[in-house]
């Protein structure tokens, strides 16, 4: 999964991102940080739910920003189709 994120060119990164590119459709794979906010994470949840879409889990918002390839915490990113 590391690798997946990390070398894939067409992600996006945060919340508002993911949720924009899951409501058009465009989305392959969600992961979500699992020390992410409840309120900053339910839309996205609620979102993959509505859209049958599994969210991947990692273990904290660090990690994912590293998966991710950015220097910062990320609470949710997402692979495009």
């Amino acid at each position: 999964m590391d690798d997946l994120i990390n070398n894939s060119r067409n992600k996006v990164v945060g919340t508002k991102q993911t949720i924009k590119a899951i409501e058009n459709g465009e989305v392959h794979k969600v992961f979500i940080a699992r020390d992410a906010e409840e309120k900053v994470i339910s839309p996205v949840v609620t979102l993959c739910e509505e859209k049958n879409i599994e969210p991947h889990y990692v273990e904290s918002m660090q990690q994912l920003g590293k998966l991710c390839g950015i220097k910062v915490k990320a609470a949710t990113a997402a692979i495009k189709e």
